[in-house]
């Protein structure tokens, strides 16, 4: 059964992570630039950290790795202190969108422009000696992406493609992308994903109001549907990872029909998920 876990308090609501080294569930409201934490006895703390929050995941180090409106940064456990890395471009028309860690040890997220411009968005390596590179060109809106529990494959939606893709993890490089599932554009769009620790990947639909399982073959298992309709991102946590948090957004949403718009949902699906994976630097 679906559970409203948080109050509506997100505009933009993404880029769940759960490590348990931390106190709780984070996630980002992205456009105001701040990082959520739900504490163990539900209270939720809310940390500014820059114009814009994209995705943020566990440091091996020690803290935490951010992608922020156009570059990267780190920061203490408690999201007190930023230190700033060089910006990637200068121009006000782009800013990061999402991303996650690779068995390499290395950050990666993707771009997108405001005006969602196709094509203007780039999926980005950040490597753990603190070098960044471009990885995969020529995006419109970079979404989720994670690993398989063995490394070696890689799911990724750029959500106007209306299409998960699968790419083949090879020498620490994406390579031989090609389609694993279609979305018609009627049942929403891809947005953020995560793997579970049997091959399934979940799926959340932004304008579908819902997120989707599919086995690892692609075949569509089952659809949570969701009391929001722009879903945003899911991810595994809990003690034993099997409860899927599953965040959602406010933009372009008619509140009042839609009163749970922003808050984070959670459900227990039977299946376990996969240790969130640490950049390595």
């Amino acid at each position: 059964m679906l559970e409203q876990i948080t109050p509506p308090l997100a505009g933009h609501g993404e880029g769940p992570v759960w490590f348990e080294q931390w106190p709780g569930l984070r996630w980002v409201d992205m456009l105001v630039g701040d990082v959520l934490t739900l504490d163990t006895s539900g209270e939720v703390h809310r940390r500014h950290v820059g114009s814009v929050a994209a995705v943020l995941r566990p440091r091996q180090s020690g803290g935490a790795v951010l992608a922020l409106e156009r570059g990267f940064a780190f920061a203490d456990d408690a999201l007190q202190e930023i230190e700033l890395l060089p910006e990637l471009w200068s121009g006000p028309g782009v800013r990061m969108n999402e991303g996650g860690c690779g068995p390499d040890g290395a950050f990666y997220c993707g771009s997108m422009a405001y005006d969602e411009t196709p094509g203007a968005g780039t999926l980005y390596r950040l490597d753990p000696r603190g070098r960044v590179e471009p990885v995969v060109p020529e995006v419109s809106i970079s979404n989720g992406l994670m690993w398989t529990e063995d490394g070696s494959r890689a799911y990724y939606a750029d959500t106007p493609t209306q299409r998960v893709d699968v790419f083949d993890f090879e020498g620490g490089e994406l390579v031989n992308r090609r389609p694993f599932a279609r979305i018609d554009p009627a049942d929403g769009s891809p947005d953020g994903l995560t793997v579970d620790a049997e091959g399934g990947v979940w799926v959340a639909l932004w304008g579908g109001g819902a997120v989707r399982h599919y086995t690892s073959d692609g075949v569509l298992a089952e659809v949570v549907e969701v009391p929001a309709p722009k879903v945003t991102a899911c991810t595994f946590g809990g003690e034993d990872l099997d409860r899927l948090y599953i965040t959602t957004s406010q933009v372009d949403t008619d509140l009042e029909r839609h009163p749970g718009a922003g808050a984070v949902f959670a459900t227990d699906p039977g299946v376990r998920g996969l240790p969130a994976r640490s950049y390595a630097g």
